[in-house]
């Protein structure tokens, strides 16, 4: 059995699935397979993800998906009714939004607030010493409070630009980076990161895995 999941990105295609997958199997009695599905932008994200999750759980007569999951980056994830300004608002508003939309109870819609690679400075150790060091510990403690206004990848390459002389890569280092990080560690500091998995193991579980 497996879980679909719809991403808007070439990174969260090669390492997110894996990522995640990684902490649901050390959970389950049985493996569930994460097929990653990338949407190509967060612009494309809303017309594919009605198309492509309605087409495969229409198709799927023998039941092997377990749920089709959407996951956008809150920051500029989507294009946010003018009077939604907080996280949270957006937040709530997305998920009823997208949920609606497809108009199926086997999707579920989350975001990662701010962005996938709020998750990778919950721990400063799985970057080159120069780079770990650049990581603030406050936000290395509350990674989902690094904001709107200097979102994570930004401050990451702002980081990299100091301390290795170099962009950020998001393409090339966040792989690599997201195959270093611990699941759990991300789980423990994130709580949004950690709603997304225990729903995924709830559903996994209910679905006899």
């Amino acid at each position: 059995m497996k879980f679909l999941l719809f991403v808007e990105g070439h990174t969260e295609k090669r390492a997110v699935g894996q990522f995640l997958a990684r902490w649901l199997n050390a959970r389950l009695s049985r493996r569930v397979g994460l097929v990653v599905i990338n949407l190509r932008g967060s612009g494309r994200f809303g017309k594919g993800v009605v198309e492509q999750a309605g087409f495969h759980l229409a198709r799927d007569t023998a039941g092997q998906i377990v749920a089709a999951i959407g996951l956008l980056d809150l920051y500029r994830g989507a294009d946010w009714p003018a009077e939604k300004v907080t996280p949270a608002e957006r937040y709530a508003w997305g998920v009823r939004h997208y949920e609606k939309t497809v108009g199926n109870d086997r999707f579920r819609m989350f975001f990662a607030v701010h962005e996938t690679e709020a998750w990778l400075l919950s721990d400063p150790g799985i970057f080159r010493p120069e780079v770990g060091r650049r990581i603030r510990p406050e936000w290395s403690a509350q990674p989902e409070e690094v904001d709107f206004d200097d979102p994570p990848a930004r401050r990451l390459q702002a980081a990299y630009r100091v301390a290795a002389n170099r962009a950020y890569r998001k393409a090339l280092d966040g792989p690599n980076l997201f195959a270093r990080l611990d699941p759990q560690t991300a789980y423990e500091k994130c709580p949004h990161l950690k709603a997304l998995l225990d729903t995924m193991l709830e559903l996994a579980q209910d679905a006899g895995l």
